[in-house]
């Protein structure tokens, strides 16, 4: 056995009778006239904690003081011996389910399920000295308005439930930002939340400015803070998203804790984002962790706001890559790329190479995604000053890493994205703009809506529709009868294709994509675009844009999605697409006049 493994264990074994007797420790929300206070044990805590349940003793030593968990498992009850025996306090996170992941909640039988599933963990749970407080869902209300009142009557049913089973713990609830309804919401709808929970990310700086200006009555923790998310940042003109730096994302934790830790009057703390390691977007873009356990910078910078001093041993400091060639090259190029990285103790360093795949998947709400391929023959040449590389034969977006290392193991990371062009026509046909994908008076549109998406029998489009059209005589209806589970349609090139067959259009020249649109009731939210084949296939798609979240008005309105003008468009093989969450009710909307053009046209 492992000796740090040996040592938790014993930890452990040396609490147990301690926690087999243990009454729960009390916790209480008080409001004073300086703002609201958390005491535990009838002693002020403020939350100094990170999400995640790894090296629970490194988080001890940083300064940390408490966990937050997004769910209960097996190992929830050895989590929390640990846990205890370390001196953090754990807030518990019980699992609701979320919409977007097929979840109904207007099936009797389903939110009965769950409201027994939150019964029984807290029931469970309650009396283990490490409980600070129950986290009652993770961003379930989705990422727009959030006020579906069918999801908060669930939060408060279960919150109730929770507070009389357990007297001695808070309930909070946990949403992603605070735009649209959700605040609203809660204090309406959710009397037995005593706490909000708030996932920000670039936004956290700015929480107690924003959350202070709506009133709420009620005190929060920021959940979730860290880098800019990969939703928050631009992207290269071959639609790939460019991370921090580990060096960059340990300042990004810096300004956010501090600014949200200024907040003595509504705040009671914070969780950095992640403790661990992830999948999400990158291999590295959340992790403060390594996957072989590594620490980097943004955990150095968090030892030294919470307990308000540095390490003895710093992670290295990384500069971004450097690429002294071109980020875009014909299949099989060469790239060069510089690598500028040092030892704040003045030690040797190592640097580990990788160059994979980039799933071109950046918007995932949270969801684990499959690590991608890599491809380890093509590295060259490399070490602590840079490295050279060859790219694969196939188009696409790839992404090279390097992990740097000090003696002790402590790392940084970096990486950039790159582009594989094709240097042949990769079109089967060429043509002229504007190119129309749907028009009341076009007989001869190149792309067909063959692909149906997620819950297909729920989804209905009608292109002969009369209902007030936009121009002529007619525009196209569509309808998503679910109330949940998802649903969305890809026009295609050729008919059914998913990226396995040989297609799509040369669209070179063209500037914009444009469209109208209105909802039939208003407030549906969609999602529009074109271009979803990626690397991954045979024949992706050359270029993608997107326009996330719409949210329709009754009222006819043109949207655009401008495209650079250094952009590849010579294989479109998926022209348009619109996708969607349930959401609680039938959802009908109406589109007219979808074209690429070369410009844009005036409203």
């Amino acid at each position: 056995m492992p000796v740090r493994r040996f040592i938790l264990c014993l930890l452990a074994a040396l609490a147990l009778p301690l926690i087999a007797s243990a009454q729960p420790i009390e916790v209480e929300l008080r409001q004073t006239d300086s703002g609201w206070r958390l005491l535990r044990g009838g002693e002020p805590f403020r939350v100094h904690g990170a999400g995640g349940l790894e090296q629970l003793d490194l988080l001890a030593a940083s300064g940390g003081n408490s966990i937050r968990t997004w769910g209960v498992g097996d190992d929830t009850l050895e989590l929390l011996d640990e846990a205890h025996a370390h001196g953090i306090a754990v807030t518990l996170g019980i699992w609701i389910q979320h919409e977007r992941h097929g979840f109904d909640y207007r099936d009797f039988e389903a939110v009965a399920q769950q409201f027994e599933m939150v019964r029984e963990a807290v029931l469970a749970y309650k009396d283990h000295p490490a409980v600070l407080m129950w986290g009652i869902g993770n961003e379930m209300e989705g990422y727009e308005e959030g006020s579906d009142p069918a999801i908060w009557s669930h939060i408060e049913a279960c919150a109730a439930l929770v507070k009389r089973l357990d007297p001695h713990h808070p309930t909070m609830t946990v949403i992603a930002e605070i735009g649209g309804r959700k605040v609203e919401a809660i204090n309406r709808l959710c009397p037995s939340i005593d706490v909000i929970g708030i996932n920000s990310y670039g936004g956290a700086p700015s929480v107690p400015e924003r959350y202070a200006a709506l009133e709420s009555g009620k005190p929060y923790i920021v959940t979730e803070f860290g880098p800019l998310g990969p939703w928050e940042i631009g992207r290269t003109t071959y639609g790939a998203a460019e991370e921090a730096t580990s060096t960059q994302k340990a300042e990004m934790y810096r300004n956010a804790y501090a600014a949200i830790d200024a907040d003595r009057v509504n705040g009671l703390g914070s969780y950095a984002f992640l403790w661990g390691s992830k999948v999400e977007a990158t291999t590295t873009w959340f992790g403060m962790l390594l996957a072989d356990g590594s620490k980097v910078n943004t955990v150095d910078a968090m030892a030294q706001c919470w307990s308000g001093e540095l390490p003895d041993d710093l992670c290295p400091a990384i500069e971004p890559l450097s690429i002294t060639s071109d980020r875009t090259t014909d299949p099989g190029g060469e790239v060069r790329v510089e690598l500028v990285a040092s030892d704040p103790e003045g030690g040797e360093l190592t640097a580990q190479w990788m160059l994979t795949a980039d799933a071109m998947n950046y918007v995932t709400g949270g969801d684990v995604i499959a690590e991608p391929p890599s491809y380890p023959d093509l590295v060259g040449e490399c070490d602590t000053t840079g490295c050279a590389i060859t790219l694969p034969e196939r188009p696409g977006v790839y992404r090279l890493f390097v992990v740097v290392k000090d003696a002790a193991g402590n790392a940084a990371t970096a990486n950039v994205p790159l582009h594989v062009a094709s240097n042949e026509p990769i079109a089967s046909d060429e043509i002229d703009l504007p190119a129309v994908v749907y028009a009341e008076s076009d007989d001869t549109m190149p792309w067909t809506p063959s692909g149906f998406m997620g819950t297909t029998d729920a989804i209905s489009m009608d292109p002969a529709c009369t209902e007030q059209p936009h121009a002529g005589d007619t525009c196209l209806q569509v309808g998503y009868s679910a109330n949940g589970e998802w649903g969305g349609v890809v026009w295609q090139s050729p008919v059914d294709d998913w990226g396995d067959e040989e297609g799509g259009y040369d669209l070179s020249g063209a500037r914009v994509l444009e469209f109208w649109a209105r909802g039939e009731s208003g407030g549906e939210v969609v999602n529009f675009g074109f271009g979803i084949l990626g690397a991954d296939k045979p024949f992706p798609d050359s270029h993608k844009g997107e326009l996330e979240g719409v949210e329709l008005t009754t009222e006819w309105r043109q949207y655009t999605i401008a495209i650079p003008a250094d952009a590849d468009l010579r294989r479109i093989k998926t022209g348009f697409f619109w996708s969607l969450a349930g959401q609680g009710e039938p959802v009908t909307f109406y589109l007219d006049d979808i074209a690429f053009r070369s410009q844009a046209t005036e409203d």
